[in-house]
Protein backbone atom coordinates (compact mmCIF):
# COMPACT_ATOMS: atom_id res chain seq x y z
CA UNK A 1 0.00 0.00 0.00
CA UNK A 2 2.77 1.89 0.67
CA UNK A 3 4.51 1.70 -2.46
CA UNK A 4 1.50 2.73 -4.52
CA UNK A 5 0.75 5.95 -2.42
CA UNK A 6 4.15 6.69 -3.23
CA UNK A 7 3.75 5.79 -6.84
CA UNK A 8 -0.07 7.65 -7.36
CA UNK A 9 1.43 10.89 -5.47
CA UNK A 10 4.84 11.33 -6.78
CA UNK A 11 2.90 10.71 -10.87
CA UNK A 12 -0.24 13.10 -9.93
CA UNK A 13 0.16 15.22 -6.66
CA UNK A 14 2.02 18.10 -7.34
CA UNK A 15 4.76 19.22 -5.37
CA UNK A 16 5.30 15.74 -3.10
CA UNK A 17 8.30 14.60 -5.04
CA UNK A 18 10.29 18.05 -4.37
CA UNK A 19 13.10 17.91 -1.57
CA UNK A 20 11.68 20.25 0.25
CA UNK A 21 8.01 18.90 0.75
CA UNK A 22 9.65 14.87 1.16
CA UNK A 23 12.20 16.92 3.76
CA UNK A 24 8.50 18.00 5.55
CA UNK A 25 6.98 14.68 5.20
CA UNK A 26 9.61 12.42 7.20
CA UNK A 27 9.81 15.48 9.78
CA UNK A 28 6.39 15.77 10.41
CA UNK A 29 5.91 11.77 10.42
CA UNK A 30 9.39 11.30 12.76
CA UNK A 31 7.49 11.82 16.18
CA UNK A 32 5.17 9.26 15.16
CA UNK A 33 7.40 7.03 14.39
CA UNK A 34 9.82 7.62 17.19
CA UNK A 35 6.39 6.46 19.58
CA UNK A 36 5.58 3.50 17.33
CA UNK A 37 9.00 1.93 18.17
CA UNK A 38 7.46 0.76 21.92
CA UNK A 39 3.67 1.12 20.91
CA UNK A 40 4.79 -1.94 18.71
CA UNK A 41 6.64 -3.75 21.48
CA UNK A 42 3.37 -3.17 23.94
CA UNK A 43 0.66 -3.78 21.00
CA UNK A 44 2.38 -7.33 20.45
CA UNK A 45 2.40 -7.85 24.49
CA UNK A 46 -1.20 -7.36 24.51
CA UNK A 47 -1.57 -4.12 26.30
CA UNK A 48 -1.54 -0.26 24.50
CA UNK A 49 -0.82 3.39 25.91
CA UNK A 50 -2.88 6.19 25.09
CA UNK A 51 -1.26 8.57 27.40
CA UNK A 52 1.43 9.00 24.76
CA UNK A 53 0.82 12.21 23.35
CA UNK A 54 -0.22 13.90 26.74
CA UNK A 55 3.58 12.70 28.01
CA UNK A 56 5.03 14.11 25.46
CA UNK A 57 3.47 17.47 25.90
CA UNK A 58 4.17 17.27 29.50
CA UNK A 59 7.73 17.07 28.70
CA UNK A 60 7.52 19.51 26.05
CA UNK A 61 5.71 22.04 28.76
CA UNK A 62 8.52 20.74 31.44
CA UNK A 63 11.53 21.73 29.16
CA UNK A 64 10.10 25.02 28.16
CA UNK A 65 9.66 26.19 32.16
CA UNK A 66 12.72 25.17 32.61
CA UNK A 67 14.63 26.64 30.40
CA UNK A 68 12.40 30.02 31.11
CA UNK A 69 13.72 29.60 34.53
CA UNK A 70 17.28 29.61 33.02
CA UNK A 71 18.21 25.84 33.12
CA UNK A 72 20.40 24.87 30.78
CA UNK A 73 19.04 22.46 27.70
CA UNK A 74 21.87 19.86 28.60
CA UNK A 75 20.61 19.10 31.84
CA UNK A 76 16.80 19.70 31.03
CA UNK A 77 16.83 16.84 28.35
CA UNK A 78 17.80 14.02 31.14
CA UNK A 79 14.95 15.58 33.36
CA UNK A 80 12.69 15.47 30.42
CA UNK A 81 13.72 11.83 29.94
CA UNK A 82 13.12 10.94 33.50
CA UNK A 83 10.00 12.30 33.70
CA UNK A 84 8.72 10.08 31.13
CA UNK A 85 10.51 6.87 33.46
CA UNK A 86 7.65 8.47 36.20
CA UNK A 87 5.19 8.41 33.85
CA UNK A 88 5.27 5.00 32.22
CA UNK A 89 5.94 3.75 35.89
CA UNK A 90 2.38 5.40 36.90
CA UNK A 91 1.13 3.35 33.82
CA UNK A 92 2.81 0.16 34.29
CA UNK A 93 2.38 0.04 38.01
CA UNK A 94 -1.19 0.35 37.99
CA UNK A 95 -1.54 -1.98 34.69
CA UNK A 96 0.80 -4.82 36.52
CA UNK A 97 -0.10 -3.99 40.21
CA UNK A 98 -3.52 -3.22 40.48
CA UNK A 99 -4.36 -5.63 37.16
CA UNK A 100 -6.31 -2.64 35.51
CA UNK A 101 -6.56 -2.72 31.95
CA UNK A 102 -4.68 -0.57 29.98
CA UNK A 103 -6.85 1.33 27.92
CA UNK A 104 -9.10 2.68 30.91
CA UNK A 105 -5.73 3.27 32.41
CA UNK A 106 -4.15 5.43 29.59
CA UNK A 107 -7.44 7.48 28.75
CA UNK A 108 -7.08 8.53 32.57
CA UNK A 109 -3.41 9.31 32.35
CA UNK A 110 -3.74 10.70 29.12
CA UNK A 111 -6.20 13.43 30.95
CA UNK A 112 -4.04 13.87 33.81
CA UNK A 113 -0.88 14.40 32.23
CA UNK A 114 -2.39 16.80 29.67
CA UNK A 115 -3.90 18.63 32.37
CA UNK A 116 -0.33 19.04 34.28
CA UNK A 117 1.25 20.18 31.24
CA UNK A 118 -1.01 23.20 31.15
CA UNK A 119 -0.61 23.67 35.11
CA UNK A 120 3.16 23.92 34.49
CA UNK A 121 2.99 25.82 31.38
CA UNK A 122 0.05 27.91 31.46
CA UNK A 123 -0.93 29.07 27.64
CA UNK A 124 2.42 30.25 27.75
CA UNK A 125 4.81 29.53 24.61
CA UNK A 126 8.38 29.07 24.63
CA UNK A 127 10.55 29.23 21.62
CA UNK A 128 14.05 30.73 22.18
CA UNK A 129 15.74 27.19 22.64
CA UNK A 130 19.55 26.97 21.64
CA UNK A 131 19.80 27.15 18.00
CA UNK A 132 21.83 24.72 17.48
CA UNK A 133 19.68 21.97 18.73
CA UNK A 134 16.67 23.82 16.66
CA UNK A 135 19.07 23.43 13.50
CA UNK A 136 19.42 19.69 14.51
CA UNK A 137 15.71 19.22 14.82
CA UNK A 138 14.49 20.48 12.06
CA UNK A 139 17.73 20.81 9.89
CA UNK A 140 18.29 18.54 6.99
CA UNK A 141 21.74 16.50 5.76
CA UNK A 142 23.36 18.44 3.60
CA UNK A 143 21.81 19.19 0.29
CA UNK A 144 19.39 16.20 0.35
CA UNK A 145 15.71 15.53 1.21
CA UNK A 146 16.49 13.82 5.03
CA UNK A 147 16.17 15.68 8.34
CA UNK A 148 19.19 15.63 9.97
CA UNK A 149 17.11 13.66 12.86
CA UNK A 150 16.51 10.64 10.76
CA UNK A 151 20.30 9.21 11.57
CA UNK A 152 19.66 8.70 15.05
CA UNK A 153 16.22 7.18 14.19
CA UNK A 154 17.51 4.72 12.42
CA UNK A 155 19.56 3.86 15.25
CA UNK A 156 16.77 3.61 17.14
CA UNK A 157 14.45 1.48 15.19
CA UNK A 158 17.27 -1.18 14.25
CA UNK A 159 17.71 -1.45 18.25
CA UNK A 160 14.13 -2.34 18.11
CA UNK A 161 14.59 -4.70 15.09
CA UNK A 162 17.14 -6.55 17.11
CA UNK A 163 15.31 -6.70 20.41
CA UNK A 164 11.65 -7.70 18.94
CA UNK A 165 12.84 -10.21 16.59
CA UNK A 166 16.24 -11.35 17.60
CA UNK A 167 16.50 -11.66 21.30
CA UNK A 168 14.83 -14.25 24.09
CA UNK A 169 12.72 -10.72 24.74
CA UNK A 170 11.28 -10.22 21.97
CA UNK A 171 9.99 -13.65 21.76
CA UNK A 172 8.49 -13.42 25.49
CA UNK A 173 6.57 -10.23 23.92
CA UNK A 174 4.66 -12.75 21.14
CA UNK A 175 4.64 -15.80 24.25
CA UNK A 176 2.79 -13.01 26.59
CA UNK A 177 0.70 -11.27 23.72
CA UNK A 178 -0.50 -15.18 22.33
CA UNK A 179 -1.79 -16.28 25.86
CA UNK A 180 -0.59 -14.55 28.85
CA UNK A 181 -1.16 -17.76 31.14
CA UNK A 182 0.69 -19.77 28.90
CA UNK A 183 3.74 -17.39 28.97
CA UNK A 184 3.29 -17.43 32.85
CA UNK A 185 3.94 -21.25 33.11
CA UNK A 186 6.56 -21.16 30.42
CA UNK A 187 8.80 -19.29 33.32
CA UNK A 188 8.38 -15.26 31.39
CA UNK A 189 7.98 -12.38 34.04
CA UNK A 190 4.95 -11.18 32.85
CA UNK A 191 4.20 -8.43 34.96
CA UNK A 192 8.26 -7.13 35.47
CA UNK A 193 7.92 -7.75 31.04
CA UNK A 194 4.99 -5.46 30.98
CA UNK A 195 6.26 -2.56 33.65
CA UNK A 196 9.51 -2.13 31.16
CA UNK A 197 7.70 -2.20 28.16
CA UNK A 198 5.68 0.97 30.02
CA UNK A 199 8.56 2.63 31.30
CA UNK A 200 10.03 2.40 27.72
CA UNK A 201 7.60 3.85 26.09
CA UNK A 202 7.24 6.92 28.72
CA UNK A 203 10.58 7.76 27.81
CA UNK A 204 10.04 7.39 24.21
CA UNK A 205 7.46 9.44 24.39
CA UNK A 206 9.34 12.34 26.07
CA UNK A 207 12.07 12.42 23.93
CA UNK A 208 9.30 12.80 21.74
CA UNK A 209 8.51 15.75 22.93
CA UNK A 210 11.42 17.24 23.37
CA UNK A 211 11.72 16.47 19.63
CA UNK A 212 8.40 17.96 19.21
CA UNK A 213 9.57 21.25 20.69
CA UNK A 214 12.77 21.87 18.73
CA UNK A 215 11.21 21.04 15.57
CA UNK A 216 8.50 23.14 15.19
CA UNK A 217 10.46 25.76 17.72
CA UNK A 218 8.04 25.85 20.39
CA UNK A 219 7.62 24.04 23.95
CA UNK A 220 3.71 24.57 24.40
CA UNK A 221 1.43 22.67 27.08
CA UNK A 222 -0.89 21.41 24.05
CA UNK A 223 2.32 19.61 21.75
CA UNK A 224 1.58 16.85 20.09
CA UNK A 225 -2.74 16.75 21.31
CA UNK A 226 -4.31 14.05 18.99
CA UNK A 227 -1.22 12.32 18.31
CA UNK A 228 -1.41 9.09 19.99
CA UNK A 229 -4.62 8.55 17.56
CA UNK A 230 -2.11 8.64 14.80
CA UNK A 231 0.35 6.50 16.34
CA UNK A 232 -1.96 3.47 17.41
CA UNK A 233 -3.57 3.85 13.67
CA UNK A 234 -0.17 3.74 12.08
CA UNK A 235 0.91 0.74 13.88
CA UNK A 236 -1.99 -1.37 13.29
CA UNK A 237 -2.49 -0.14 9.79
CA UNK A 238 0.92 -1.95 10.21
CA UNK A 239 -0.05 -5.15 10.88
CA UNK A 240 0.01 -5.46 14.35
CA UNK A 241 -2.79 -7.12 15.66
CA UNK A 242 -4.54 -5.47 18.24
CA UNK A 243 -5.58 -8.31 20.14
CA UNK A 244 -1.73 -8.91 20.90
CA UNK A 245 0.81 -11.51 19.73
CA UNK A 246 1.30 -11.18 15.97
CA UNK A 247 2.94 -7.97 14.28
CA UNK A 248 6.87 -6.75 12.94
CA UNK A 249 8.64 -3.48 13.69
CA UNK A 250 8.71 -3.25 10.05
CA UNK A 251 5.18 -3.54 9.29
CA UNK A 252 5.05 -1.16 11.75
CA UNK A 253 7.14 1.56 10.50
CA UNK A 254 5.79 1.14 7.10
CA UNK A 255 2.79 1.98 8.24
CA UNK A 256 3.88 4.94 10.12
CA UNK A 257 5.18 6.25 6.39
CA UNK A 258 1.90 5.64 4.78
CA UNK A 259 0.03 7.34 7.12
CA UNK A 260 2.39 9.98 7.39
CA UNK A 261 2.54 10.12 3.28
CA UNK A 262 -1.33 10.17 3.54
CA UNK A 263 -1.55 12.61 5.50
CA UNK A 264 1.21 14.91 3.43
CA UNK A 265 -1.13 14.30 0.16
CA UNK A 266 -4.03 15.80 2.02
CA UNK A 267 -2.38 18.48 2.96
CA UNK A 268 -0.78 19.28 -0.55
CA UNK A 269 -4.54 18.89 -1.95
CA UNK A 270 -5.92 21.28 0.77
CA UNK A 271 -7.77 18.99 2.62
CA UNK A 272 -9.09 20.71 6.03
CA UNK A 273 -7.31 19.29 9.11
CA UNK A 274 -10.66 18.25 10.36
CA UNK A 275 -11.31 15.86 7.26
CA UNK A 276 -7.71 14.59 7.62
CA UNK A 277 -8.61 13.84 11.51
CA UNK A 278 -11.62 11.87 10.01
CA UNK A 279 -9.60 9.83 7.75
CA UNK A 280 -7.36 8.87 10.26
CA UNK A 281 -10.23 7.73 12.73
CA UNK A 282 -11.46 6.05 9.22
CA UNK A 283 -8.52 4.00 9.20
CA UNK A 284 -7.91 2.92 12.70
CA UNK A 285 -11.22 1.39 12.96
CA UNK A 286 -10.74 -0.38 8.97
CA UNK A 287 -7.02 -1.43 10.60
CA UNK A 288 -9.00 -3.26 13.65
CA UNK A 289 -11.75 -4.27 12.01
CA UNK A 290 -10.06 -5.80 9.00
CA UNK A 291 -7.75 -8.63 10.56
CA UNK A 292 -10.93 -9.57 12.79
CA UNK A 293 -13.22 -10.06 9.67
CA UNK A 294 -10.20 -12.14 7.66
CA UNK A 295 -10.51 -14.34 11.36
CA UNK A 296 -13.84 -14.66 11.21
CA UNK A 297 -14.05 -15.52 7.20
CA UNK A 298 -10.96 -17.95 7.57
CA UNK A 299 -12.91 -19.87 10.58
CA UNK A 300 -15.93 -20.04 8.85
CA UNK A 301 -14.14 -21.56 5.37
CA UNK A 302 -12.48 -23.97 7.78
CA UNK A 303 -15.52 -25.22 9.27
CA UNK A 304 -17.33 -25.41 6.45
CA UNK A 305 -14.99 -27.55 4.88
CA UNK A 306 -14.31 -29.89 7.65
CA UNK A 307 -18.45 -30.22 8.23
Amino acid sequence: MLIVLLLLSFGFVDGFGNALNLSFLIGNTLPIALIALPMTLLVVAGEIDLSVASTAGLSGAVMGKLWNEGMAIETIIPLCLLLGVACGLVNGLLVTRLGLPSLAVTIGTLAAYRGIAQIVLGSDAVTDFPSQYLDFAAGRLGDSFLPQAFLPFLVLLAIAVVLLHATPFGRSLFAIGAGEEAARFAGIRVKRTKLLLFVATGVMSALTGVFWALHYASARYDNATGLELSVVAAVLLGGIDFDGGKGTIGGAIAGVFLLGALQNVMSLLNVSAQSQIVVTGVLLVVSVLGPRVARQVSLARAAGSTG
